[in-house]
């Protein structure tokens, strides 16, 4: 059996266990009905499907228990972390766009593509090892990029771009990176002691997007969106905090606690019409001069 049919099958086995548990003859009924659809052989003993397990746990760090009481397998998705999702994904779209090249005519690419991702293994290795790191940074008002060495904390994705924060010894202060304008990276042997109480989860928990401010209040912000709207914003929360106040035919209103920021404010102004701000006052005298700078233009 090749590799790649051994990691589908560690596929199969966990999207069965997070649909529901199961046993052990209904996984491998499950995997066989895949095995004909996929024209794979994904079908596994007992004692193959215990070390499965242990390959699950290793590659994936899913943990899947047995309920004696009930002889099922399952997942307990609490003490499962966001990443582990994401690497799910990953995979699958992986093993879809390699069914055939044949396929490729069905399949529309985005065209941009995020830059400086080859650098985050790298960096994923210096923050697990307390590295400093060297590199160079372009920023867009600057004619060159400038050096740069710095103590790195975590990385962040935000809009299929990814980040990583540091702290800039240039000036001890802990900024935002982003890895498409980062190059040279060198991941030095010199080591740091990373914060006891940095918490990039509670960093960026009432932001929107990369910036955290460090001197401004959360504010309670209350949007009504249209219906149409409303049902995206629904199946895609704006962000974490989100709570739903109204769902009618006639609006979708909802409420933020959240940083106001440049990333948030522009957000909001690429719904157009469709939204409607309507707490806090500041954030409404806001968006309508931006309106009303934007008819200026024409």
């Amino acid at each position: 059996m090749s590799k790649r049919e051994s990691i589908s099958r560690y596929s199969f086995i966990i999207k069965k266990l997070k649909k529901t548990p199961s046993t052990f003859d209904e996984i491998s009924d499950y995997l066989s009905r895949e095995s004909e659809l996929q024209s794979y052989n994904f079908n596994t003993s007992k004692r193959t499907f215990q070390r499965d397990l242990d390959d699950i746990r290793s590659l994936f760090n899913i943990d899947i228990q047995y309920d004696f009481s009930r002889k099922v397998y399952f997942i307990n998705e609490e003490d499962q972390p966001d990443a582990n999702d994401r690497i799910l994904e990953a995979f699958d779209t992986f093993n879809a766009l390699n069914v055939s090249d044949r396929l490729s005519k069905y399949i529309h690419f985005e065209k941009r593509r995020p830059k400086g991702t080859e650098n985050l293994y790298g960096l994923l290795h210096a923050i697990k090892n307390r590295f400093l790191i060297e590199f160079f940074y372009q920023r867009y008002w600057d004619d060159k990029p400038a050096k740069r060495t710095g103590e790195p904390y975590a990385l962040k994705e935000f809009k299929n771009l990814w980040y990583v924060i540091v702290k800039d010894h240039k000036d001890e202060r802990t900024k935002t990176f982003a890895l498409d304008r980062l190059t040279m990276l060198n991941i030095t042997k010199k080591t740091f002691k990373y914060p006891k109480d940095y918490d990039i989860e509670a960093v960026f928990k009432h932001s929107f997007g990369i910036i955290s401010p460090e001197k401004q209040e959360i504010e309670d912000v209350v949007l009504s969106f249209d219906p149409h709207q409303g049902k995206y914003i629904k199946s895609l929360p704006l962000h974490e905090t989100q709570q739903i106040l109204k769902d009618n035919e006639d609006e979708l209103q909802v409420k933020l606690k959240i940083y106001i920021t440049f990333d948030f404010r522009m957000e909001l102004l690429s719904y157009g019409d469709s939204v409607k701000v309507l707490k806090p006052k500041s954030l409404i005298k806001e968006i309508k001069t931006a309106y009303e700078c934007a008819l200026k233009q024409y």
